[in-house]
């Protein structure tokens, strides 16, 4: 049976190359059912917590997460970090009381326009994702410099050393998936 992979883009623009970057690696996967998440949320207000309780798009993401053997996450750095939105996610989903990531097996990734491919960003996720205690896959670092150059019309990549870091990459996440 093949594996579910869900993918959480820090990038809500349409033709986003974050976004891209999970399809590109949900190839190199191999055999699995790929799922983009939604990350259309509100912001978190502990008042609007406290009022309403989670919202039912949060409850979907987590039940998504929860369904999911592995999860993607590809970030664009904006202004040294993670994305607002990916950002607001988190928070959400650690109000849940569900904790859908422990445990999980994740693989961290980033495009960005910059040179440095986004790797601040990865590693400011890092930080963020150590209270939910996933499984993050280790192998190689997968930052897209000028990435809105890197991928072709089918949005594959055109570079063989990304794509290659990013099989390898792929190749750990299945490995943890498997264990």
């Amino acid at each position: 049976m093949p594996h579910t992979l869900l993918g959480i883009s820090g990038a809500l623009r349409s033709g986003s190359t974050n976004s891209k970057l999970l399809r590109e690696a949900a190839r190199l996967y191999g055999d699995a059912t790929y799922i983009d998440a939604d990350l259309d949320l509100p912001l978190y207000d502990g008042d609007l917590e406290d009022a309403s309780g989670i919202p039912q798009a949060v409850n979907s993401l987590v039940m998504q997460i929860a369904r999911a053997d592995a999860v993607l996450i590809s970030t664009p750095e904006y202004n040294g970090g993670v994305t607002g939105v990916l950002k607001n996610a988190l928070d959400w989903i650690s109000r849940h009381a569900e904790k859908p990531l422990v445990g999980k097996p994740v693989a961290v990734m980033s495009a960005a326009a910059g040179r440095a491919g986004g790797v601040r960003a990865q590693t400011m996720l890092r930080t963020c994702l150590v209270p939910f205690r996933p499984r993050i896959a280790l192998g190689s670092e997968v930052g897209i410099a000028s990435s809105g150059s890197a991928f072709d019309e089918k949005g594959q990549f055109l570079s063989e050393r990304y794509a290659a870091s990013l099989a390898a990459l792929m190749l750990a996440l299945k490995a943890d998936v498997e264990h």
